[in-house]
């Protein structure tokens, strides 16, 4: 994404957002009426509604109805109004946009980038813009807010930039080979250029692109039912992506149902973090709650800062690079974290601890299933 405000150091009136889901990704883009901290309230407040909407369950057209609505309702009022776009995309790619008073999206691949066709649809008395396509890996879908279609309108073009000048600049930059992550800086520089002495709205651009996503698989903690460890271990198995066996009691029932050693670090690096462990097959395989509690408090830290590798940095560097996160938690109680030690050096359990986990996760933009065995 890249974005500029009419002023420098204002607030931008266009607000993005994303979110995750298990069967698809919402992307929207909000552009509120005029310029500054007003706008931004209204761009935001638009956004909140939509995401608040979905997650209570409402279908993708059923949310963008209702805040075509209210902003109808608002209108020619002093209410907060803002126009947007809502992007859904499936994990096949199957791709719907459908836009309230912005420009159309545009079709980015790795040959050519085209204006994606818009179907004009009435929705509260209201024209909306609907476009729908396919996305393989490597392709994507441009949302620019009109501060970019409109750059350069009263100063050397008379319609301003468009979305179809903007989809030929994206087009030259795809046969010139510029990277896809570079593109909206890129198109953002361009409207720059084009309105020549200063920016005359708010400008956003954003690519979302299309890539297979990266899995991690976190198994931590015996099942409440011991009769049920081979079929949980079976499962873990087969689940796709990267895999982490963290907490000594659960490796040892790992090793156990896989039928293989389970195998302590010689020479650990670290004299903070706890020593790893290894099982054929298996990425990760770390002690628990002290890992984790060590974890929570460097997630949000940049990995090269770290002076040394342990599990707890590697077990930073699998959560922090992943698109979705699978913890499968065991309901068996632990007598170890109930000592009072732990209490006293402040280590919470991982029944504690994770939830804090996944909460600084999902903040990341990345989708948290956590499930209780």
């Amino acid at each position: 994404m890249s974005q500029l405000p009419r002023k420098a150091g204002d607030q931008s009136g266009d607000v993005v957002a994303y979110e995750r889901a298990a069967s698809s990704t919402t992307l929207l883009v909000s552009d509120g009426i005029g310029h500054g901290i007003k706008a931004h309230i209204a761009a935001q407040m638009c956004v909140s509604r939509i995401l608040e909407l979905l997650r209570q369950g409402y279908s993708l057209r059923k949310a963008f109805n209702r805040l075509v609505t209210t902003m109808n309702e608002a209108r020619g009022t002093d209410l907060p109004y803002a126009v947007f776009t809502v992007a859904r995309i499936l994990n096949d790619g199957v791709t719907t946009v459908l836009s309230y008073e912005m420009p159309p999206p545009v079709f980015v691949t790795s040959r050519y980038a085209q204006v994606l066709p818009q179907r004009t649809v009435t929705m509260e008395e209201e024209l909306i813009g609907e476009a729908n396509c396919h996305l393989a890996p490597g392709d994507g879908i441009l949302i620019v807010s009109d501060g970019i279609t409109q750059a350069g309108l009263g100063m050397g073009l008379h319609s301003g930039w468009t979305i179809e000048g903007t989809s030929q600049f994206v087009n030259d930059c795809v046969t010139g080979r510029i990277p896809a992550r570079q593109i909206s800086g890129c198109v953002l520089d361009k409207a720059r250029q084009l309105w020549k002495k200063g920016l005359g709205d708010d400008c956003t651009a954003v690519l979302a692109l299309c890539r297979p996503g990266r899995t991690v698989n976190i198994l931590t903690g015996p099942p409440a039912d011991p009769r049920t460890d081979a079929e949980t271990v079976r499962r873990f198995m087969m689940m796709d992506g990267a895999k982490a066996v963290v907490g000594g009691t659960t490796a040892k029932i790992v090793a156990k149902c896989l039928g293989t050693q389970l195998l302590m670090e010689t020479n650990p690096q670290s004299t903070l973090a706890p020593p790893r462990s290894h099982i054929d097959g298996i990425d990760l395989v770390t002690e628990g709650a002290v890992t984790l509690n060590q974890v929570y408090n460097i997630l949000d830290e940049d990995s090269g800062r770290f002076d040394e590798e342990s599990g707890v940095t590697q077990l930073h560097e699998m959560l922090t690079s992943a698109d979705r996160v699978n913890v499968l938690i065991g309901s068996a109680l632990n007598p170890a974290t109930s000592d009072i030690s732990f209490r006293q050096k402040g280590i919470l359990t991982r029944h504690a601890i994770l939830p804090l986990i996944a909460e600084k996760l999902r903040s990341a933009g990345k989708l948290v299933i956590v499930e209780r065995i």
